[in-house]
């Protein structure tokens, strides 16, 4: 659970961070080349770190997928190929139905 919490605060910490940006971009009459290079340096980090932290997540196995189309978590899902019927026998030349 706190591995959940960890990714959401980040994911909240880069559209903060997306958005002061944008209003760097927007609406800063200062030195807002610096700002905005600063606010996109913060968000590549918060980005990495996002990133880092799912896939620590699904090394050890602390995240998980749920999707329909994952068949490790839905076997009853995946389909499976009838067997074949044994052969028929077919009557051989030397019995001779009476």
């Amino acid at each position: 659970m706190l591995l959940k919490t960890i990714i959401v605060v980040l994911f909240i910490a880069v559209l903060i961070s997306l958005f002061s940006g944008l209003n760097f971009l927007v609406k800063d009459l200062g030195n807002s080349k610096r700002r905005l290079l600063v606010a996109l340096g913060t968000r590549i980090t918060l980005a990495a770190l996002l990133l880092g932290t799912i896939g620590y997540g699904i090394y050890t196995g602390q995240i998980g997928s749920s999707a329909p189309w994952d068949r490790k978590l839905h076997p009853e899902a995946v389909s499976v190929t009838p067997q074949l019927a044994p052969p028929a026998k077919v009557p051989s030349a030397s019995t001779k139905p009476e």
